[in-house]
């Protein structure tokens, strides 16, 4: 080419043309390989059916903000706590590994509690950490803290700190277990130097005064103002993160609605189903708020939000009361709170992440709320340690929408009160028990009086609502899935991987009366 001074102009135009189209291409690169930030919210003891998107004909609570998320992302309609009560279903979330391969083997903590987390467990924040996400879990956490029992001014040695979070604000365990305190990292905001009980119900002139735990509480602490501080904590956050612009992970452990039913004054009547349905409204204007804080601080399009439940509706409440005015928290599931049956653990779970996840969309897959430590690794395109995330599955394909087979072989469910085992697999599901296997009716020893089967046996696709218990023909089935439950009891994994050990021996027919 003659490089004529035209010549060179034009050369020089079509340079920075290719240029331009260089770094732009590099930009939607970078863009599209920007870990989404991950906020995980998970409320406590809602049932599936108290989320009327998921439950419109039987649903008589207004849930806006959780009907808008589901609308906006997808909805798991088969998904499962890993059981169904609330402190093993949080150790799996955190972990990917089932909680009855710990010592917890039925149950719950309380406040006092030891930790349940080995120190050597990965957990999903600290993989985030490790990838370089910051992290924060507010909340509810439920699984246990080390700390001086007789002096409160003293450091917590084992928390959520210790487990990869970066900060922490919070309650010990749920807000009728004391000391009634907050925890901020790694310290108590207060010397619990007073003593309070919260009963069931807190508010109107019928009020049934469920069960109280009389305990040490700091002096200013009211169950009321936990929600609503919590909600503020996390707008906070939040708002921080979009200004850094750092990837960040937030687990959000909201304590209601599970009791003390305390919904503030503002919400106290709204539902006109009392205060179980005021708490749930209140709850749903939690997520509102979290959601309103994410846009604010323009951070929607790639954060990646989940919703879910530790377990279903604790029977407790009122449920019976609730059910005869139209209202089913379990929606079309048997069982609640501590169950084996489905209305025990089939939780509600929606998900939100607009750069890739296509609205008003649904899955059938059968997952588990383990499966959030392998979901955040596929997406980061990391591979787990053979001894992390015995359990957990990465729900990427469907959230993609390009499964194109189960993302399980089979999921077990564990019943909270007694620590019963099933095993769902496909459409079949397999429970070892004659009963609810917790405080449902009838419960074991009851069903055994009544002659019932010693197993149960549903093809929940024909059969959701666990009616027919049809294990008297189908032995060569019962035994091929009593056969892969003890695999994976033997291998210390459910997944693809080697083989690991249980924190304690297993016995998967043994469990406590």
């Amino acid at each position: 080419m003659n490089l004529n001074p035209k010549n060179l102009r034009r050369l020089f135009s079509v340079s920075l043309m290719f240029l331009a189209w260089v770094v732009s291409v590099h930009a939607e690169a970078s863009a599209s390989a920007t870990p989404p930030n991950i906020v995980y919210i998970l409320a406590d003891d809602l049932g599936y059916g108290d989320v009327h998107a998921l439950n419109p004909e039987r649903c008589k609570i207004a849930t806006p903000n959780l009907d808008s998320l589901r609308a906006q992302g997808m909805a798991f309609t088969d998904c499962h706590a890993s059981s169904s009560l609330c402190t093993p279903s949080r150790y799996s979330i955190l972990t990917g590994r089932y909680d009855w391969r710990t010592r917890l083997q039925h149950g719950v903590f309380n406040g006092e509690s030891e930790p349940l987390i080995a120190p050597a467990r990965l957990t999903v924040a600290q993989f985030l950490k490790q990838h370089g996400y910051v992290t924060a879990a507010m909340g509810k956490w439920h699984l246990g803290m080390r700390y001086d029992k007789k002096d409160f001014s003293q450091p917590i040695t084992d928390g959520p700190l210790q487990h990869g979070f970066d900060h922490f604000f919070g309650i010990l365990a749920s807000l009728d277990m004391p000391p009634y305190v907050f925890v901020e990292d790694g310290h108590f905001t207060a010397i619990p130097s007073a003593t309070r009980e919260f009963p069931s119900f807190m508010y109107g002139t019928n009020a049934v005064r469920g069960p109280t735990r009389l305990g040490r509480a700091a002096p200013d602490f009211q169950a009321e103002d936990v929600l609503p501080k919590l909600t503020a904590r996390a707008m906070d956050y939040i708002s921080a993160r979009g200004r850094d612009q750092k990837p960040f992970f937030l687990y959000l452990a909201l304590p209601s609605p599970h009791t003390p039913l305390v919904p503030t004054k503002e919400w106290q009547g709204k539902s006109c189903l009392g205060p179980y349905g005021d708490y749930v409204m209140e709850t749903d204007w939690s997520v509102g708020q979290v959601l309103k804080a994410l846009h604010g601080a323009g951070l929607d399009d790639n954060t990646l939000v989940c919703f879910a439940s530790d377990n279903g509706c604790a029977p407790y409440i009122g449920v019976h009361k609730l059910e005869a005015m139209g209202h089913y928290p379990s929606a079309q599931f048997r069982g609640y709170k501590t169950d084996i049956w489905d209305g025990g653990h089939r939780i509600p779970f929606l998900v939100r992440w607009p750069a890739k996840i296509k609205p008003n969309s649904h899955s059938d897959q059968i997952v588990c709320l383990a499966d959030l430590l392998a979901t955040c690794a596929d997406i980061l395109q990391a591979k787990l340690p053979d001894t992390a995330g015995e359990d957990s599955v990465s729900l990427l394909p469907a959230l993609l929408g390009c499964d194109k087979q189960p993302l399980h072989e089979a999921i077990v469910n564990h019943s909270g009160g007694n620590g019963r085992f099933a095993l769902r697999q496909g459409a079949w599901k397999l429970e070892l028990c004659p009963g609810s296997g917790g405080s449902g009716k009838p419960g074991d020893a009851q069903a055994l009086k009544q002659g019932l089967p010693p197993i149960q046996l549903y093809n929940m696709r024909d059969d959701v609502g666990e009616k027919v218990n049809i294990q008297g023909q189908n032995a060569l089935l019962i035994t091929n899935m009593v056969k892969l439950l003890e695999k994976y009891v033997a291998d210390g994994r459910s997944t693809p991987g080697l083989p690991q050990t249980n924190d304690v021996p297993v016995d998967i027919w043994h469990a406590k009366h």
